[in-house]
């Protein structure tokens, strides 16, 4: 693994932190180097699988014909729910993922077999030609019906303090609204994959494209009735995962492992891209509604807030991410009084999954709705609303009882406000909309307070195998998985620091089960707190040995060894890192050690309702400016500002480069990225064609992104923050942005609900509603 610098080189080796390391797969990537999955070699007796798919959402199947596609040419086998060894169930949390359907059908594209052929397009031909009979039944598809059923995959849970209701009737203003949030898909440029290879020990091997290979290791080992020792899984890295592959790249594997167990041969599946979006769980769509109470000034006094989760047919992570929609729905933003529930909706669609903020961003935008809500009603800016209820001293607790202890945003707004002419541009934005009849802007400043942990406090914690050889190089497996997001250049950087050295003794290699055991997955932007601590705390270790041997076998004081520049140095001389090892090798002392790293201080009671889910919160503002067409509806993000806070960061320019994407995925989540299903279930956007993720030609043409000077107050590794989920919700501000535009139409005085993704069909709606409103208020002041 070779790394390179973007900067020019601060201080002498060991001082990696806060330094700009090119990932260290980039140049195998532009290169076509870069080794995934689907590029391995395949063996001569390797074989391909592919699943048979349910063309119903709902019901019965009757009877089912395998003949057509046993007389396939290179069939091998097809294999049913009768054929698992162990459980039918892939569930992560709770029962009821199947996987392969025995009777009821649930989902459309539901697998229901797996085909196993010499080749991929045999398997994939094979299995079209498997004739399945059904009774169908009515599926449920909205999510209002289900809401009306109380048709739940888990129950509901709520978040209370104070009496929100009476504090809503007391308040001197009270308003409502609703919001239909849209859901998102992954797409991940590497599909789901992996294969599966029977071992000469009768074990089995698996290579997945996984998030959380300790998962698949478990599952796969459930399915085939083996213990966990029986499955070694192995993941060096992965083209894109965004939650999609936390949970559900496990059926795959288990599926390939099937096939395998029985053909004593390797197989590989690999589903097609229109598969992939069919057959697998999104971003989960939400239904919210609030009503809030105010002061004159603007100041919240109390909120009554639902949100409604699109679940699916079952729970999948739907719980934690539900609740960790409950846990965001204040955002920023101090409630008094607060009633905040949340459901989980069942419907006959897919189970919907994590997806980069796991929720949070739909909680989230319940909050940025009624800040802009409350400003249009009083007729104020909605910067000088959301600064009014921002968390300080003395309002600083959460509706679930945690204790805000960093109240940054105040300042971090204040920045961007002059460094980005807030005052001035809205002025001049606000003179345009009055002379422009068709074109209108509008401008929006969001504040993000996004909380860092896993809110199931035992998946808080990371392992990390350090290995040094005897030449003095370095190699470290950790849990975590490489997804494109830079975590092994950063576990890197972290042991370079530890240890003094440069990061060219440093090889960070594949995720294996047998090496880290029992991982959580890479997820909750925790991927560096965790393993980032591990590997520090592994490097500690071996340091800690080496600072002994040296005292003894120099005869000097502890106090007087350092590690630096690649060198140990003590009062008596010096010896290089490399000869300090072989040393340490020939007087037998131990060089490799299992660091380990559970985060402190967090839990939550659900019963009570309180806690202290987070360990620390992650903060960042967004400037979006826009321009929409009121004949169209088509929205252009003209121009963006970001100020993110990222603690002490590891390497500025992977956290620049997370915060570019995240803003980009978050601004297409809320704008272009229309998920659509058919009255029969079937999802319609099943395709590039058919589903829109932004294009270069969606960034702004202005993109100011800069990190804010801070330090994490929290003991986090080297006094950083996490930085993979926070800035997916400054795309908040874009949708803002266009609601700011729309309100124009009303001198800013009403803006309606603007359902996401708000496409140019849905901008056209809003426009249409608030020219509506604005006619009745001229005749209403005329009459």
């Amino acid at each position: 693994m070779r790394h390179f610098e973007t900067d020019k080189p601060k201080g002498p080796a060991g001082n990696a932190i806060g330094r700009s390391f090119v990932h260290e797969s980039a140049i195998k990537q532009v290169a076509g180097k870069a080794f995934y999955i689907d590029d391995k070699a395949e063996d001569v007796n390797s074989l391909h699988a592919y699943p048979v798919l349910s063309t119903i959402s709902c019901g019965k199947i009757l009877s089912i014909d395998t003949k057509p596609a046993l007389a396939e040419a290179g069939v091998i086998a097809i294999y049913s729910a009768k054929d698992i060894p162990g459980k039918n169930d892939v569930s992560p949390v709770f029962t009821g993922d199947i996987l392969l359907a025995e009777e009821v059908i649930e989902f459309h594209s539901q697998p229901i077999l797996l085909v196993v052929a010499e080749s991929y397009q045999s398997a994939r031909i094979a299995a079209r030609k498997v004739k399945i009979e059904y009774e169908t039944s009515t599926p449920v598809l909205d999510i209002k019906e289900a809401i009306a059923k109380e048709h739940w995959v888990r129950p509901p849970h709520a978040l209370h303090r104070g009496d929100a209701q009476q504090s809503i009737i007391d308040s001197a203003h009270q308003i409502s609204g609703e919001l239909t949030v849209g859901g998102q898909e992954h797409f991940y440029l590497e599909g789901q994959v992996s294969i599966a290879s029977p071992t000469e020990d009768g074990g089995m091997f698996i290579e997945t494209s996984s998030q959380h290979p300790s998962e698949v290791q478990h599952l796969v080992a459930k399915v085939l009735n083996q213990p966990f020792n029986y499955v070694t899984v192995e993941m060096r890295r992965m083209g894109g995962g965004f939650g999609g592959k936390e949970t559900q790249a496990a059926p795959w594997a288990c599926l390939a492992a099937i096939a395998a167990y029985y053909t004593g041969k390797k197989v590989k599946i690999r589903l097609a891209r229109g598969d992939d979006f069919r057959s697998t769980g999104k971003r989960h769509p939400f239904y919210n509604t609030y009503q809030v109470g105010f002061d004159d000034d603007g100041l919240i006094s109390g909120v009554d807030i639902n949100v409604n989760g699109f679940c699916g047919y079952s729970a999948d992570l739907s719980d934690a991410i539900v609740d960790r929609a409950l846990f965001h729905a204040d955002n920023a933003y101090y409630y008094p009084n607060a009633h905040i529930n949340g459901n989980r909706c069942k419907t006959n669609t897919v189970s919907n999954t994590a997806f980069r903020g796991f929720g949070g961003p739909q909680g989230m935008i319940v909050a940025e709705q009624i800040l802009d809500d409350i400003a249009y009603y009083l007729g104020k800016d909605p910067l000088d609303i959301r600064k009014l209820n921002l968390y300080k001293p003395g309002r600083d607790l959460t509706p679930y009882k945690q204790k805000i202890d960093q109240f940054i945003l105040k300042d971090m707004i204040e920045q961007v406000e002059q460094e980005s002419d807030y005052w001035s541009r809205m002025q001049a934005i606000k003179d345009f909309n009055k002379t422009s009849p068709i074109i209108k802007k509008g401008l929006s400043l969001t504040p993000v307070k996004f909380g860092i942990s896993f809110t199931v406090q035992h998946l808080n914690q990371a392992g990390a195998l350090l290995v040094i050889y005897s030449d003095g190089s370095v190699h470290v497996n950790h849990g975590g998985t490489e997804m494109g997001q830079g975590l092994n250049t950063k576990i890197a950087q972290i042991v370079a620091q530890a240890l003094s050295i440069d990061m060219k003794h440093i090889l960070v290699n594949a995720t294996r089960t047998d090496k880290v055991p029992n991982t959580s997955p890479t997820a909750a932007s925790s991927g560096t707190d965790l393993n980032g601590m591990a590997a520090l705390n592994a490097a500690n270790i071996i340091k800690e040995r080496l600072i002994e041997f040296a005292c003894e076998h120099f005869e000097v004081n502890k106090d007087t060894i350092q590690f630096v520049d690649n060198q140990l140095i003590h009062d008596k001389g010096k010896i290089s890192f490399a000869e300090l090892i072989q040393l340490a090798y020939i007087n037998r002392i131990s060089l490799s050690a299992t660091g380990f790293y559970a985060t402190p201080e967090i839990y939550y009671d659900r019963e009570k309702a309180e806690g202290r889910p987070f360990f620390y919160y992650s903060h960042g503002i967004a400037l979006s400016e826009v321009e929409i067409d009121l004949l169209t509806g088509e929205n252009t993000l003209t121009r963006v500002d970001i100020l993110h806070d990222v603690g002490n960061s590891i390497n500025p320019a992977l956290d620049i480069g997370q915060i570019e994407g995240a803003f980009i995925q978050g601004m297409g989540w809320l704008t272009t990225e229309d998920l659509r299903w058919n009255e029969k279930g079937e999802l319609a956007s099943n395709a590039p064609a058919t589903y829109k993720i932004p294009a270069i030609g969606d960034t702004p043409a202005e993109f100011n992104v800069k990190l804010y000077d801070s330090q994490n107050p929290a003991t986090t590794v080297f006094k950083s923050k996490a930085v993979g989920e926070p800035p997916f919700m400054l795309g908040i501000s874009a949708w803002s942005a266009i609601r700011n535009a729309i309100a124009s139409i009303t001198d800013y005085k009403y803006a309606p609900s603007l359902n996401t993704p708000a496409t140019a069909e849905c901008i056209l709606n809003a426009v249409q509603v608030a020219q509506q409103w604005q006619q009745k208020q001229q005749q209403k002041n005329q009459g």
